[in-house]
């Protein structure tokens, strides 16, 4: 089916991302949230990115003028009717299947649901959708408009057509499709999440600090330390996925989630988002 309107369904950091690059790529946009105030801070946040390519020469004035009338917001669940529906909301199983359920049984049966999940089961979150074959996992990477990779994941019941017409679209946004099976954490969470835990058991044993760890993994060439990585996706994202995992993996130790890391979030020291984090942050 050829795919000319998207429905994002949750305005934070990753979903305002995944709406600005539709957008900017000339589809109509939906970005749903409960939450007016986050929805017209993420449009605000939109904006601004646009501006500020503009300001850079990366992006023409007509350019942005012609993404933003792409863009609208929805706080109304019912609004939230597209070709293709992306999922970016709280990483828990119940939330997401429960908002599914509700997005399936409001739009065609054509229409292609997506979750944006880093470590839930795809099959898993399908079971109560009535069109599972059109149901599969398309994991953004933060920060969307900037991450050129794009992981595809296909459920138990997810059809090759489904798949196909996602790598496509994934192309056509200028991003690098990698298709991958369900499985725990699927590729990029898998592998990474030892570069997060590991970063935050050397904090717990006192090893080095949050700057001199994250000051040696940059001059080894990572573009950013792990510490302010959490800071940027959000302490109580990086722990959730974390803790997923753990679970997945059936308390493998080697995913074990931080006490560090639990105490921000239970502190509510998220990172950028709230001013502080392992570091602290204007507002």
């Amino acid at each position: 089916m050829a795919i000319k309107k998207i429905g994002v369904c949750g305005a934070g950091t990753m979903g305002a991302g995944i709406a600005q690059v539709f957008a900017q790529h000339g589809f109509e946009t939906i970005l749903f949230d409960v939450n007016q105030e986050q929805l017209e801070k993420a449009q605000a946040g939109i904006l601004s990115s646009w501006k500020r390519l503009v300001e850079k020469g990366k992006l023409t004035e007509e350019a942005k003028s012609a993404a933003g009338k792409k863009l609208t917001i929805a706080a109304d669940l019912s609004d939230a009717k597209a070709d293709l529906i992306i999922e970016a909301v709280v990483e828990g199983l119940d939330v997401k299947s429960d908002l599914f359920s509700k997005l399936s049984a409001q739009n065609s049966n054509e229409t292609i649901l997506v979750s944006n999940t880093s470590s839930l089961s795809i099959t898993q979150i399908a079971a109560g959708i009535s069109n599972p074959e059109r149901f599969a996992g398309m994991h953004f990477f933060n920060p969307a408009p900037v991450m050129k990779l794009v992981e595809i994941i296909g459920g138990s019941h997810t059809a090759n057509s489904t798949i196909e017409t996602l790598k496509e679209l994934v192309k056509s946004i200028g991003k690098n499709p990698v298709v991958c099976k369900d499985s725990p954490g699927f590729i990029v969470n898998r592998v990474a999440r030892h570069f997060y835990v590991e970063s935050l058991k050397i904090a717990e044993e006192q090893v080095a600090s949050f700057e001199n760890a994250d000051a040696l993994l940059e001059s080894a060439g990572f573009k950013m330390g792990a510490f302010k990585l959490m800071d940027v996706i959000g302490n109580d994202i990086n722990f959730a996925v974390t803790n997923s995992l753990f679970q997945a993996f059936h308390g493998d130790a080697k995913f074990r989630p931080s006490r560090i890391q639990e105490q921000k979030v239970k502190a509510n020291q998220l990172g950028v988002k709230t001013g502080e984090g392992f570091y602290r942050y204007s507002k």
